[in-house]
């Protein structure tokens, strides 16, 4: 998608399977991309030129016209790719790099603000159409009224808590597939485990000790500060294929009473046997999390959309 030497045109993607939409946070220029000088003409008598300085007007309008022909430019660049069973509707969010007037800090105000489906776009004629026009009346785009002074819009999607959706605690991020669903079974050990600590921070626990592991598992430590139903959990995740059996589950009770804690909850991709789950309600204190819980709370927690490829349907309850 070339752009004008100069031109900013630095962007993030967040890709949303379910409804098949692509959000795009755009950095647009400042109106200084717009010449201040309308025209140039030469005096022969003085062998000088004269420039004829633009009118404040028409940078103003030229401005406006440069953030909708940027946002539509996008528009069509996305919609390009013939894929209506992946994309149906792209949401574009345009800001400028600025500074807060009020406090002198780093800011980026969204001036332009548009969301288009396909079939709509598809029957625009981009060639004959007036850009500020179009976005305005035809898309319904929260336009800024003042564009030049950052006076700003409300963006279609708040893309920065969209992005923390997908985003793993210290800077590891969720592996996604470019339709946005996981199969949690190809995550290695590790990023299972940034997975599983994400979903229960998530939840509401307070803080995350790992332990030394024997298997593709990850047992953890987490506190849950509530007064009434919190305290010292002890999580044992299991990335297995097959079925958990029940020294799993009587190895985590087992870790329960050597940490003293209140809780224990063995998450897996997978099942627990009926033995398993036998010991785990004579226990008491235990909860299981099998393949079809998980991907619900991921969904519920994180926003995410996850399969587990399974090579086996897991027996019925």
């Amino acid at each position: 998608m070339p752009v004008p030497e100069g031109f900013p045109h630095a962007f993030q993607l967040v890709y949303r399977r379910e409804p098949r939409e692509l959000v795009v946070d755009y950095e647009f220029p400042t109106e200084e991309v717009v010449p201040a000088t309308r025209s140039y003409k030469y005096v022969q008598t003085r062998e000088e030129t004269d420039a004829k300085p633009r009118p404040p007007k028409e940078i103003k309008a030229l401005y406006a016209s440069v953030l909708a022909q940027t946002a539509l430019k996008v528009l069509r660049y996305a919609f390009s790719v013939k894929a209506p069973e992946v994309l149906d509707r792209v949401v574009f969010n345009g800001f400028v790099q600025s500074a807060d007037p009020a406090t002198g800090r780093p800011s980026k105000p969204y001036l332009l603000a548009v969301s288009s489906d396909r079939e709509t776009f598809d029957s625009l004629v981009l060639s004959d159409l007036d850009p500020v026009t179009c976005v305005k009346q035809q898309l319904g785009a929260r336009v800024s009224p003042h564009p030049g002074d950052h006076e700003p819009v409300r963006p279609m999607v708040d893309f920065e808590a969209l992005l923390e959706q997908f985003r793993f605690v210290d800077g590891v991020d969720a592996p996604t597939d470019l339709d946005g669903r996981t199969d949690l079974l190809e995550l290695s050990a590790n990023e299972f485990e940034h997975l599983v600590r994400q979903l229960f921070e998530g939840i509401g626990m307070q803080s995350w000790v790992t332990q030394a592991s024997k298997d593709d598992g990850v047992d953890a430590v987490a506190t849950n500060e509530d007064p009434i139903v919190g305290g010292l959990c002890v999580i044992q995740a299991k990335r297995y294929s097959r079925a958990v059996g029940v020294a799993a589950v009587r190895e985590l009770a087992g870790t329960m009473e050597d940490k003293h804690a209140s809780k224990g909850i063995m998450v897996t991709t997978s099942w627990v046997t009926k033995g398993g789950h036998d010991h785990a309600r004579r226990h008491g204190r235990m909860q299981i999390i099998e393949y079809d819980n998980l991907i619900h709370m991921l969904k519920a927690h994180l926003g995410m959309d996850v399969i587990i490829s399974l090579p086996k349907k897991p027996p019925p309850r």
